[in-house]
């Protein structure tokens, strides 16, 4: 009995993860399905898992520039690329500082990254720094620098590296090793399964990012993949809105991929990261577990 009763659980709980898997690859799915079903179709039939009427109309209207697009997408990988790792970088070493329990300011100093988390210092004072003092107007590093540091990121890491026993740094500083050897030779490794999982997060904030970039970016091959295509998406919305100015124009509205070119340009933005996160996949859940928050 108590057999069966057991054997029905796992049966219930894998159904209940096999339906939320489904809750989350399906509508993807779909997604793909309608940027690659022609407009007319979308119009009389709706939406479908299987395209009535194949077309890539939708593709071609957003890769009529190819160059334009894969500008952005070089930028966006630069600041990808460079953000995650200098991010990576700073996050762990601040977190092994205040990790340490033989640092005397450790608990100032862990109050004052977790008061960040709290209160930040605005919109309007943070585009005065990067434009006026920092001079970064149209810089990549305008890009990377105001969300190189998340105090989230630092506290998980803390209390990751807090589980290391300190009796490790001691016989190493005993074997005559300095403070940066140990951290990179012996904290880091150690502190794998934290550095993919924030890693990753960093690298998805990075690639999402649109709004710094449309704050202080006006050179046009510095624009990021994520604002291009929100510009591109507020140009369909402005020509599918404006039917008497696209008519004196000479646009065929009826055959314009409106609804299809939306979900092409989810695709396109979301696409590269589907691909990367499996690989990550096997250190995330260990990452967040083990280094989960810890006063």
């Amino acid at each position: 009995m108590a057999r069966q009763k057991i054997e029905l659980s796992k049966v219930a709980i894998n159904l209940l993860f096999t339906l939320l898997s489904l809750a989350v690859v399906l509508p993807f799915v779909l997604v793909i399905s309608v940027s690659l079903t022609d407009e007319k179709s979308l119009t009389e039939f709706g939406y479908r898992f299987i395209p009535e009427t194949f077309s890539l109309e939708a593709y071609r209207y957003m890769l009529d520039s190819p160059e334009v697009l894969l500008r952005a997408y070089g930028v966006t990988l630069t600041i990808t690329v460079v953000g995650a790792a200098l991010g990576l970088l700073l996050t762990a070493m601040t977190a092994y500082v205040i990790s340490r329990t033989d640092y005397r300011y450790n608990r100032i100093t862990t109050f004052y990254v977790f008061f960040t988390m709290l209160f930040s210092g605005g919109l309007v004072p943070t585009y005065i720094l990067i434009t006026q003092y920092l001079h970064l107007k149209d810089s990549l590093l305008a890009l990377i620098l105001p969300i190189l540091l998340s105090p989230f990121n630092i506290m998980v890491m803390k209390g990751f590296m807090s589980k290391i026993p300190l009796e490790i740094i001691e016989s190493a500083k005993i074997d005559g090793a300095r403070e940066f050897r140990i951290f990179f030779r012996i904290v880091l490794p150690l502190s794998l399964p934290a550095l993919a999982t924030l890693g990753l997060l960093i690298s998805f904030t990075y690639w999402n990012e649109w709004f710094n970039a449309m704050l202080y970016i006006d050179d046009p091959n510095k624009v990021p993949l994520q604002l291009l295509l929100v510009r591109t998406l507020n140009s369909i919305e402005f020509l599918t809105s404006n039917s008497e100015f696209t008519q004196q124009l000479g646009i065929d509205l009826s055959a314009f991929p409106n609804n299809s070119a939306r979900m092409a340009i989810a695709v396109l933005a979301g696409g590269p990261m589907l691909v990367i996160f499996p690989f990550f996949q096997r250190f995330f859940v260990k990452g967040l577990t083990v280094g989960s928050l810890k006063g």
